[in-house]
């Protein structure tokens, strides 16, 4: 499918590392987060983050175009991600591409699985 025609991407993730202590960090990870999205003049419109008992976390980053969400499990040095932003007033294609790559370079990780989904 042709990108410009599309409604957005959306990229789900299966990544594994060995960085236990990043699967930890629901705050240093929401701060990257913040960071990599004002690079790309990505709108953060609310933030919803819950920490469990082994201190892995559940963050969902909501967009002006979308979200992105996480959940990380240390138990099994894994964690799964997606982010979709829609086309509303520009092709953010490439921008969601550069988001997943970055999210894998900040983990240090692995890509299990990795599906594109032109909506």
């Amino acid at each position: 499918m042709n990108p410009l025609s599309s409604k957005g991407l959306h990229i789900l993730l299966t990544l594994e590392t060995e960085s236990e202590d990043l699967l930890l960090d629901s705050k240093g990870f929401l701060a990257f987060t913040e960071e990599i999205l004002k690079t790309k003049e990505v709108e953060i419109v609310g933030v919803t983050n819950h920490i469990f008992e082994n201190d892995s976390f559940t963050s969902a980053v909501i967009l002006k175009e979308s979200h992105l969400c996480i959940h990380t499990w240390p138990e099994f040095k894994q964690l799964t991600f997606d982010v979709f932003l829609c086309n509303y007033t520009q092709d953010n294609t490439g921008k969601v591409e550069q988001i997943a790559d970055e999210v894998v370079q900040y983990f240090k990780a692995n890509t299990i699985q990795k599906h594109k989904i032109y909506r």
